[in-house]
């Protein structure tokens, strides 16, 4: 009975573990996919960055916790108006998340561009980026943009980069600064939801949450 119980929980453990492994290989097929796909399109010089009428600014909070400023959010803000000013760029579409009335990263991101000289209307929001797929897919399908420069951290460009390409956007982005102190969970998460960006697109045909009409964006 010990030994039958024995072989039982080997035999478990070995299906376990040949499963994670499976899991990790695809996990790292996928990331290697990602990557290399958008190798070519990514900058962090700006020098080097081609002019597009429009960037798109990926949304994040503000502050950390309501009160200590959040280094990714002033970073991207830097590199949107480095780009407006420099002349790559002559308008801004931030998108981000806007579930409450206390929390609005397009809003938030408007008046830090304002603050930095960037002209009001030089800046669309879009209120319905709950996510990166839903920002991306909405750049081109409500506010009709075929070319933009996206923006944000180098770690989550390159699946921004990989979700654009697959929607037919000729997309390149530049890169804002990473954060010196800034929490390594975040890439973390992101190894993992550039596996979760190619279920969305090639298994699950997933939809952004909110559409709507068409907004042109006039530059």
């Amino acid at each position: 009975m010990v030994d039958s119980n024995y072989k039982l929980l080997l035999k478990i453990f070995k299906l376990t573990s040949a499963s994670l492994c499976l899991v990790l290989l695809l996990v790292f097929l996928a990331n290697y996919w990602v990557l290399s796909s958008a190798q070519s399109k990514i900058f962090n010089d700006i020098e080097h960055v081609s002019y597009s009428d429009v960037a798109l600014v990926l949304g994040t909070s503000r502050s950390v916790n309501g009160i200590v400023e959040n280094p990714f959010f002033t970073n991207r803000i830097s590199a949107a108006a480095d780009l407006f000013f420099q002349g790559k760029i002559k308008h801004i579409l931030v998108s981000g998340d806007n579930s409450s009335l206390n929390y609005n990263e397009p809003r938030d991101m408007r008046k830090a561009l304002v603050k930095r000289g960037v002209p009001d209307s030089c800046i669309t929001m879009d209120f319905a980026g709950l996510r990166t797929f839903d920002s991306i897919v909405r750049s081109n399908k409500i506010f009709q943009q075929n070319r933009i420069t996206i923006v944000s951290q180098q770690f989550h460009n390159y699946r921004a980069l990989f979700i654009a390409r697959h929607f037919g956007i000729d997309a390149i982005a530049y890169n804002a600064d990473y954060p010196e102190k800034a929490n390594s969970k975040l890439i973390f998460r992101e190894f993992f939801a550039r596996s979760k960006a190619i279920l969305d697109l090639y298994f699950l045909n997933t939809k952004p949450k909110f559409m709507g009409e068409e907004i042109l964006i006039r530059v």
